[in-house]
């Protein structure tokens, strides 16, 4: 059913289609536990150098480390530990597409909130959360490659 998404992100994917539905809320939060640290350099100030994804109930912020020669982009997440749901969508996004060239990125679908099935356990609105974090990612890559 994931066959078109990255093996890191379809794993995590997978993973979620394999358990009822009362445990993909608990998956998440585990999830959110596991997203890293910000790097060293961006500070306490972070807001100022990161870009707010507004469309997420609670802050989140986004930035991108770009390796021109490799094509490779590293996602970085910043959210307060009081949003386990933002942080778990941000941690599935860091582990499934972090690292991943812009190609792989870039093509990989736009329902990936839709694919993991939590339809049941977290509202729309947080859904489309997730859904703005993957846009804004990709709109992230194609303004660094030079593009709309």
């Amino acid at each position: 059913m994931s066959e078109d998404v990255p093996e890191p992100l379809a794993e995590i994917i997978d993973e979620f289609q394999s358990v009822e539905d009362r445990q993909k809320l608990e998956l998440l939060l585990d999830l959110s536990r596991e997203l890293p640290e910000l790097p060293e350099g961006y500070g306490d100030d972070y807001q100022e150098s990161m870009e707010q994804v507004v469309e997420c109930q609670s802050p989140l912020f986004l930035s991108l480390e770009f390796d021109d020669e490799a094509r490779r982009a590293e996602l970085i997440f910043a959210a307060p530990q009081e949003a386990p749901t933002t942080r778990g969508f941000a941690s599935i996004l860091h582990q499934g597409l972090s690292g991943l060239t812009y190609e792989q990125i870039l093509n990989t679908p736009d329902d990936v909130a839709n694919r993991l099935g939590l339809a049941k356990a977290i509202t729309p609105l947080r859904l489309r959360g997730m859904s703005a974090m993957l846009a804004r990612v990709k709109q992230n890559i194609r303004r660094h490659l030079g593009g709309a």
